[in-house]
């Protein structure tokens, strides 16, 4: 392909993807999935994917791995997300993102990777044993998305450095091979003010799956006796719900039900202020729970009954799979080509 004839429009598409570590939870679902539904009323190609090879840059039970791939699928359908309008599948399954993968880990540089912070939090004091794939899976998730040649990504606040170095890797990918416009620069895909979720047990952390106490999240698949306990459980502070939200700037965890509660019911913190404000958590706990009840056990006993019937999950994902590798194999095939690699991903046929 010469610079000449390079210049193309690049097929609106996002991608995004959830890793298959288990327990999924609120924080989850309000920041991260229920966009995903959203944005099926929007005029994008879409592609989500249960990033398994992510998964495994830290040691996995290959058991407790296939459930959890399977529970990250259900989670999508239960919350809403067609598998007929968007494309649903694991990334395992489609060759292109390690092909690529492999290929954007010779275009992008030491010092790229060595800047990304996430490697040093997750590594911490014991990078010298952390797997290589641990050190260079930000070249994954930019195959992830250019693979595909999507052009948004639905970024958190701790993706954004990785959405960098994607934009980073298409743009010398497409200068070292004289291919302008190659690769698209993908955007962040920035929709409502995502809900930031934190810890029921303490205010100042984020709701994590990893968290040793179930006691500080919410996961997906509680039932409603469990998701009502929980919040009435949750960490508080002695004081009345102020009426303005100014005056939750120093008290974390009255902050976060709030916010919970506004996520949930779709309106603002000083909604939620204007109708709770003077009262205590006493009055204000058990209408958070009926709300996020009302809205979180129909996805938990729909992910439980899906979860039921894994060969209905994994047919899902094979379709899924098939349409994602009709979109790469042809992007895979050019990249071979402007490279000048013979047969590349053909199998030798």
């Amino acid at each position: 392909m010469s610079a000449e004839n390079s210049t193309r429009t690049h097929t609106p598409r996002v991608f995004s993807g959830v890793q298959p570590t288990g327990n999924l939870t609120l924080g989850n679902y309000l920041g991260a999935v229920r966009n995903f539904v959203a944005l099926q009323e929007q005029d994008f190609e879409r592609l989500y994917c249960v990033v398994d090879l992510h998964a495994i840059t830290v040691a996995q039970d290959p058991a407790a791995l296939r459930t959890a791939i399977r529970e990250v699928a259900a989670a999508f359908i239960a919350s809403g997300l067609d598998p007929a309008k968007s494309i649903l599948f694991n990334q395992g399954r489609v060759t292109a993102h390690a092909e690529l993968g492999w290929i954007f880990s010779c275009v992008a540089r030491m010092g790229w990777l060595n800047r990304m912070t996430q490697f040093k939090e997750k590594a911490g004091k014991n990078k010298e044993n952390a797997s290589v794939g641990l050190y260079a899976y930000p070249n994954l998730m930019a195959a992830d998305i250019l693979a595909y040649r999507a052009t948004h990504v639905p970024v958190g606040e701790d993706q954004k450095q990785h959405l960098e170095l994607a934009r980073d890797i298409a743009q010398k990918f497409n200068n070292d091979f004289n291919v302008p416009d190659f690769f698209p620069q993908p955007e962040p895909l920035i929709q409502a003010e995502s809900a930031r979720i934190m810890s029921l047990r303490d205010g100042t952390k984020k709701m994590s799956k990893s968290d040793p106490s179930d006691m500080s999240r919410i996961n997906m698949t509680d039932d409603a006796d469990t998701v009502a306990s929980k919040i009435r459980k949750a960490k508080t502070d002695p004081e009345p719900l102020p009426s303005e939200t100014d005056g939750l700037a120093e008290r974390p965890e009255a902050d976060n039900l709030v916010g919970i509660f506004a996520a949930l019911s779709g309106g603002s913190k000083q909604d939620v202020l204007s109708e709770y404000g003077g009262q205590g958590f006493g009055a204000f706990k058990p209408a958070l729970a009926e709300l996020t009840v009302s809205k979180m056990a129909p996805i938990g006993d729909e992910m439980r009954r899906l979860t039921q019937d894994p060969e209905h999950i994994d047919a899902i994902l094979t379709d899924g799979a098939r349409r994602a590798a009709v979109l790469a194999r042809p992007i895979m095939d050019e990249v071979y080509d402007v490279m000048g690699l013979i047969g590349g991903g053909r199998n030798g046929a």
